[in-house]
């Protein structure tokens, strides 16, 4: 069985076998009946996810829903991974969904010796200006503390009677107090919008996080009488690959994957030392062409740097075909990820002056 762990930092090898180990929906199964579905979705990114019919119908028919992600501020940088994300809370936040950015202040303090000051300043001066510099809207937006949040609080107290610590163990594993204490106002925070308004929501996360999700439902099915909450459903994406081919996450590997932000000359060194399917020589690339699905330059494009199909399609029948070579589509990569980060530098100054704007619930 494929392991599931939040704070590890393993690849999942196989996917398909992960959907079935742990009943995920194949998104492939559900994207046609969501209004619009984003490139994310229609590549098989988000390949997965909980409750998507329920939550489809509820977009379908125009009810009320909400979506919720959250930031850990333990670091200056973010990872690829959150762009993701990002991009679909921009989908939702589209579909007319109610938008909750929480910032895992606690968490923080609990399982990475995060201050609650630091990551205070962290998220205000960092955090929140960098996922307003990758999509988000913040004035659809409301955002919040764990620590000043007394409702996720209490919640989590509440919760901590629904659940053993051998149901934990069979959900996360390794049992340690920081984790259990984090679990708990994970789902504190997964539930909180429905204290505010009852309504279907979504939690789109990374696939390691979906035992937060798991563990949230459990709640839910036990807690009917006391609070009739609605099942959340989630949808997860694939992890960033490191750009060397490790089966690390890429997070874990400094030098085999982008953060954001960083120097557009060092990223763009990066992507010039990645991974690709090409062959052996350049005689053997152009007779029997190269290998795009085991070329991290083009697992780049996919998720993130190109969204236009048709430009993606032409890459990736150009290099089957030994027409685009690995070092032209190394320059033409290097090139685009220079050019996110020179925008993003200028989105996020831009974000951080619309300060004022932005809505904090206490």
């Amino acid at each position: 069985m494929e392991k599931i762990d939040p704070w590890g930092s393993h690849l999942v090898k196989d996917y398909s076998r992960l959907i079935k180990d742990f009943g995920l929906e194949p998104m492939e199964d559900s994207f046609h009946d969501f209004p619009e579905p984003n490139y994310l979705m229609k590549r098989g990114i988000v390949f997965a996810g909980q409750g998507l019919k329920e939550l489809a119908k509820a977009m379908q028919e125009k009810k009320p829903f909400y979506c919720l992600t959250g930031m850990m501020p333990s670091s200056e940088r973010i990872h690829f991974g959150t762009k993701t994300v990002i991009e679909m809370v921009k989908y939702f936040q589209k579909q007319k969904a109610k938008t909750f950015i929480l910032v895992a202040d606690l968490e923080s303090a609990a399982t990475r010796g995060i201050s609650l000051k630091e990551a205070r300043e962290r998220a205000l001066n960092f955090y929140i200006p960098a996922y307003i510099a990758l999509g988000l809207n913040p004035k659809k937006t409301t955002f919040y503390f764990q620590s000043e949040n007394s409702e996720v609080k209490n919640l989590a107290y509440l919760f901590s009677q629904k659940i053993t610590m051998n149901e934990f163990k069979s959900i996360y594993g390794e049992i340690h107090p920081s984790r259990i204490l984090s679990a708990l106002a994970q789902a504190g925070d997964i539930l909180f919008p429905q204290t505010i308004e009852r309504m279907p929501g979504v939690i789109p996360v990374g696939v390691d996080q979906s035992p937060h999700i798991r563990l949230s439902r459990d709640i839910v099915r036990r807690t009917k009488r006391e609070f009739n909450f609605f099942l959340p459903s989630a949808t997860y994406h694939k992890f960033v690959p490191a750009l060397d081919g490790s089966n690390k996450m890429s997070k874990s590997s400094p030098n085999s994957f982008v953060s954001i932000p960083e120097s557009p000359k060092d990223s763009g060194k990066k992507m010039l030392r990645a991974l690709t399917g090409g062959r052996n020589t350049i005689e053997e690339q152009k007779k029997l062409g190269g290998q795009p699905e085991k070329c991290m330059v083009f697992e780049m494009y996919k998720q993130h740097l190109i969204e236009d199909e048709k430009t993606l399609q032409k890459v990736f029948d150009d290099c089957k075909k030994g027409k685009l070579l690995c070092k032209e589509d190394k320059e033409n990569a290097s090139n685009l990820i220079i050019k996110f980060q020179q925008n993003f530098q200028k989105k996020l100054e831009k974000a951080k002056k619309t300060r004022k704007q932005w809505k904090f619930f206490k």
